[in-house]
């Protein structure tokens, strides 16, 4: 079939799948629905646990700040970032917008002590508080180490392994016993993005260097690190849902020959997540306006827009679904270029849709940023409470049903 065939193909099938009930928002935004044909999964509980996050959505850019010197109180940490403490009115807008789970990123190595990595007291007590709220609300939950990705805590390389490896295994078996009594809504990830941090393959490995096969590796042995960690800690921790990335959490990490998932504990299956996270086409969800091949534009009715996100997602599908391993993707979004709505929301809805249909639910990255030449991810703004984008929102919430 030639590519103009192909393509006029492909055009009539997205009619048939982008529901004809697709509504106006405010603004006369229209908010597609997708009815993508699902992907065969394994009939495993696994499976359907992340089939039941539904949405989900980050406390970006609040217990993950790092290095704020700025501060007086450690605890200002959580504002440092985002100007303002989590109050349990964001879980209730989230719960009663449709979300079904929260990821709250933590950065711990600002809050330690010792050469034993002894974490805070007040920071581990008011993170638990903030796990509390959310759970309370009825909202699934994942935590994590986030930006601890330095030569002193880890570095997945084998000259910062051994501190690397003390540092995982102290923090976890810190914060694991915390919540063992806690039931399944709760999952704990390893780390977030572990990379090469300040080299030239940092976000993109080299198959010709050989860091970046050690550093994969590496990342093995942490994520293993981690698992038999949280797994010793008793409790609910011996089965919980535990997540955990390749190299920088991305779909080139996870996909590279020498990354494998960790071995569960003895008599432990089907209970390891695999998390990625993907701002794909970077050209649009990330890239800043002023760079390069930037693009403000996405079309739901475009197929080459629909396959740039299909391509990646059937990838990953295709590698873990047989290893009986689902997939969350942690992170994704698409900032504000200009006031491009219509395209965020078209990107939103094509993009969680295809993740769905393949057994993958999506975390949406909010950083709070609403204004300025950052990037703009914000959704909820945590003043007062209320959505400034509702239409991504319900594009989300639609189309992760």
């Amino acid at each position: 079939m030639g590519k103009r065939r192909r393509i006029l193909a492909m055009m009539l099938f997205l009619l048939m799948v982008i529901s004809p009930a697709a509504s106006l928002a405010k603004e006369d935004i229209v908010i597609p629905e997708f009815n993508y044909t699902k992907k065969p999964l394994p009939d495993l509980p696994a499976f359907q646990f992340v089939e039941d996050l539904k949405a989900g959505w980050n406390l970006g850019n609040t217990f993950d700040a790092s290095n704020a010197n700025h501060v007086k109180n450690e605890l200002d940490y959580e504002s440092a970032w985002v100007g303002v403490k989590t109050d349990k009115k964001v879980f209730e807008a989230l719960k009663n917008a449709g979300f079904g789970a929260v990821r709250i990123p933590v950065s711990w190595h600002n809050h330690v002590s010792g050469e034993d990595f002894t974490i805070s007291a007040p920071w581990l007590a008011r993170v638990k508080e903030v796990v509390d709220l959310a759970l309370d609300m009825g909202l699934y939950v994942i935590l994590n180490t986030h930006h601890d990705n330095e030569k002193g805590f880890y570095y997945p390389d084998e000259a910062h392994f051994e501190t690397s490896s003390k540092y995982i295994k102290a923090i976890w078996s810190q914060v694991a016993p915390v919540f063992k009594e806690y039931d399944e809504r709760l999952v704990l990830e390893s780390m977030n993005e572990p990379r090469l941090s300040g080299t030239d393959i940092e976000w993109w490995l080299n198959p010709e260097d050989p860091r970046s096969a050690e550093a994969v590796q590496c990342i093995n042995k942490l994520n293993q690190v981690f698992v038999d960690t949280v797994r010793a800690s008793g409790g609910y921790n011996v089965t919980r849902y535990l997540l955990v990335p390749g190299y920088a959490a991305s779909v080139q990490g996870c996909m590279h020959p020498e990354f494998q998932m960790p071995r569960d504990a003895d008599g432990v299956e089907h209970s390891l997540l695999l998390s990625v996270h993907a701002y794909t086409p970077y050209e649009f969800a990330l890239q800043a306006p002023g760079e390069g091949e930037k693009r403000d534009r996405f079309e739901a009715d475009n197929p080459l827009h629909i396959m740039e996100i299909a391509s990646f997602m059937d990838q990953v599908h295709n590698k873990f679904t047989p290893l009986n391993v689902p997939v969350v993707i942690g992170e994704f979004g698409a900032r504000d270029k200009n006031g491009n709505l219509q395209s965020r929301v078209d990107f939103t809805a094509a993009y969680v849709a295809l993740a769905r249909a393949r057994g993958i639910t999506c975390f949406w990255w909010d950083n709070h940023g609403f204004q300025g030449g950052g990037e703009l991810f914000g959704l909820l703004n945590r003043y007062d409470f209320e959505f400034r984008h509702p239409e991504i929102v319900e594009a989300m919430i639609r189309n992760a049903r």
